[in-house]
């Protein structure tokens, strides 16, 4: 028998939460698919909520107090975790943090800067401090260092998601890091390639016009839930479920990665960028 995962309260809210959850389930002498009967979500939802995983909705939470007569008090705590779980990341990009690590594949497009998920802490640091020049410096240390902590789900390479990638070439010509920073930023993607966790590729800055001009956007498929999109801008985002939408976004992913140089071009062109700006020649 496969022993269940011990809960650590005290590692964050999200984990406090669930233990109290699953204390009061099992109190009360319920499993976890009689405790979610009569609710619109799934065993694994409310499991991976006990598990500190996943954002508990509200809905569900009422739910749940009505079932285990806690008298709304997981209704009340639910926003205090929703809070809790986004951090220093913007409330915008919340659902996007719970999708990351439940999704089978992302796929994502950085037309003018490299993806969150590949950032270094100095290019990080760098970009969140272009958006906010102001900002005191421990709230940009703590949105770098929770950027860099959604990195963690390629450090098993056990584990999911397939990540696939399509850079625009400019991105490696343009230094918004001194010399060795960028080849550091550069190199730690030419590893995740090597490692067979990411698969890159790089748009040439002469393609010609090319579909998703407009901006980035990042697809996400997963094993037990319909396909979602999110596309940002400087200081606003958004996440797409609608079909016939996450198709057409998809349908033109898939026609920007065929104008994409393939995968082992790509990654030659990333390290020869690499080690240019080792050299102290960058090629602009």
């Amino acid at each position: 028998m496969v022993r269940r995962k011990d809960i650590d309260g005290s590692e964050s809210v999200p984990c406090f939460y669930g233990k109290e959850l699953r204390w009061k389930r099992e109190a009360a002498g319920l499993t976890l698919q009689q405790l979610v009967e009569g609710s619109f979500y799934g065993l694994s939802h409310l499991s991976e909520v006990e598990r500190g995983e996943r954002r508990m909705p509200r809905e569900l939470a009422e739910h749940v107090d009505r079932v285990l007569k806690t008298d709304g008090f997981f209704a009340r705590r639910c926003e205090d975790v929703r809070k809790a779980k986004r951090a220093s990341h913007a409330s915008y990009f919340e659902r996007v943090l719970e999708a990351e690590k439940r999704a089978e594949c992302i796929e994502e497009w950085g037309p003018t800067v490299i993806p969150g998920l590949l950032q270094t802490e100095a290019y990080a640091r760098a970009v969140a401090r272009a958006g906010h020049p102001l900002e005191p410096q421990d709230e940009t240390d703590a949105k770098v260092y929770a950027r860099l902590a959604r990195a963690e789900l390629f450090d098993d390479d056990h584990m999911k998601p397939e990540y696939w990638v399509i850079l625009h070439e400019s991105l490696l010509r343009r230094p918004i890091l001194p010399s060795l920073a960028m080849a550091e930023q550069l190199d730690r993607i030419a590893a995740l390639a090597h490692r067979h966790r990411i698969t890159p590729q790089i748009l040439p800055w002469n393609c010609g016009a090319h579909p998703l001009m407009l901006g980035s956007m990042k697809t996400m498929t997963f094993p037990d839930a319909p396909p979602l999109v999110y596309t940002e801008s400087s200081y606003s985002g958004g996440t797409i479920d609608d079909p016939a939408l996450v198709k057409q976004y998809c349908k033109a992913y898939d026609r920007l990665r065929a104008a994409a140089l393939p995968p082992e071009a790509s990654l030659t062109m990333i390290e020869d960028a690499a080690k240019d700006y080792r050299n102290g020649n960058p090629q602009g």
